[in-house]
């Protein structure tokens, strides 16, 4: 069979398969996955164009690796061959845990389990059915391999992962303040004693792509119908899994009622093998399909909150500089108590408040260093004539409030 195969990406053009080992990886079933969950959960609500999956961005950030390691061997640094296929592996596979909707329901299908993790436990899976061969790829994922820049390029303040869900959602979502020069950005980025450094002549391209980074989370990861949505999908989950839990009959797939049943931690992860098989069977599917059922439930919240994300009749929604007023809680609390004919006790379904906040550049999180034509490293935000990125690095917070219609 021949497996070097091509795809056409709509972002990059043609991308190439380059091993029958990724190639197997791809065709593998807890990859082929990731075709059924979209990158950026409900924001089709907002963006119809914003379909594209998980699939696509992995792919994609595949590629971009490829690009930046050739570019990196040649400016003279030596990556071998080894390294540079695990490396393709490592980035592949960076979001192969996500569940259904992406990061949305992250926190509310188990405790305390992140993405990361649950994508480390599938690679270690995954290592076990290809005979060791994604030791090193899972090194360079959890940052111990010894040569820190291919983790940086997996995972940090510039990492691939980031140039393509940038460049990649805003052209699906046709928000064109998001676009960015991945491939100046590629091509200027150095090593200095194995870490990562961007010459100094791609300072403005940073600033654009940090820039890109912040107005992208204002208008679309964190706008607020996005928002909005993805907290009454969050909510009909909890109120799912709350009846299941009292023994309610909650119609859904056989592999999302497993997690509705049980309050699953790292704990049961790690001792049953079978929890991670039955976790890879889920997808967007499974929550759209459960909908459709629960807008028929005889529970009002159930029932009441399905029918408003299948109509996409969202909460309205309101961000605040300050903290939410109590009393403005309560009353609307009692207003949905009146209009929904519920117990008290349920109107926190109904009534939400939170908090969402942007920063493009946070240096703690691991910097953006420079590499000056003097050969001193510096932090861009330290960059001599760029106040805008001292800006940038600032944490903005904004308080939300939503509820139904008519209510608020």
């Amino acid at each position: 069979m021949n497996k070097k195969k091509i795809l056409n990406d709509p972002v990059y053009g043609f991308i190439n398969i380059p091993n029958e080992l990724i190639f197997d990886i791809i065709e593998h079933s807890y990859f082929q996955r990731l075709r059924r969950i979209k990158q950026l959960g409900l924001t089709d609500y907002v963006y119809p164009g914003a379909l594209h999956t998980r699939f696509h961005h992995a792919i994609g950030a595949m590629h971009l690796m490829d690009k930046a390691l050739q570019g990196l061997k040649s400016k003279g640094h030596e990556i071998s061959k080894g390294e540079h296929n695990a490396a393709l592996i490592a980035i592949l596979l960076h979001d192969v845990g996500h569940g259904p909707f992406s990061h949305t329901l992250e926190f509310s299908l188990f405790n305390e389990v992140t993405h990361e993790q649950l994508s480390l436990w599938m690679m270690q899976r995954l290592n076990q059915e290809f005979n060791g061969q994604l030791d090193l790829a899972i090194e360079i994922f959890q940052g111990r391999y010894d040569r820190p820049f291919f983790h940086q390029l997996v995972s940090s303040q510039l990492d691939l992962d980031r140039l393509d869900y940038l460049k990649r959602d805003s052209y699906f979502t046709g928000v064109h303040e998001g676009m960015i020069g991945s491939e100046r950005i590629i091509k200027m980025l150095e090593l200095h004693h194995d870490k990562l450094v961007v010459e100094e002549k791609g300072i403005y391209s940073i600033e654009n792509f940090l820039n890109a980074r912040r107005l992208m989370y204002w208008q679309v990861y964190l706008h607020k119908v996005a928002v909005s949505a993805e907290v009454m999908l969050i909510e009909v989950v909890k109120r799912a899994k709350e009846l299941t839990q009292m023994g309610v009959s909650v119609q859904t797939t056989p592999a999302l009622a497993i997690f509705l049943e049980r309050n699953i931690t790292t704990r049961d992860f790690e001792e049953d093998e079978d929890i991670i098989e039955i976790y890879t069977l889920l997808d967007d599917g499974d929550i759209w399909g459960s909908l459709k059922f629960w807008q028929n439930h005889s529970d009002t919240v159930l029932r009441g909150l399905s029918e408003m994300l299948l109509r996409r009749r969202l909460f309205k929604i309101e961000f605040h500089n300050d903290e939410i007023d109590s009393d403005l809680i309560k009353m609307l609390r009692e207003k949905v108590v009146d209009q929904f004919k519920i117990d008290a006790d349920q109107s926190h379904y109904f009534v939400k408040k939170g908090a969402v906040s942007n920063s493009a550049y946070i240096a703690t999180g691991g910097t953006i260093d420079i590499l000056k034509k003097n050969g001193d490293i510096v932090d861009v935000a330290e960059a001599t004539d760029l106040p805008n990125i001292k800006a940038l690095s600032q944490i903005v917070k904004k308080y939300y409030l939503c509820a139904p219609k008519g209510v608020f």
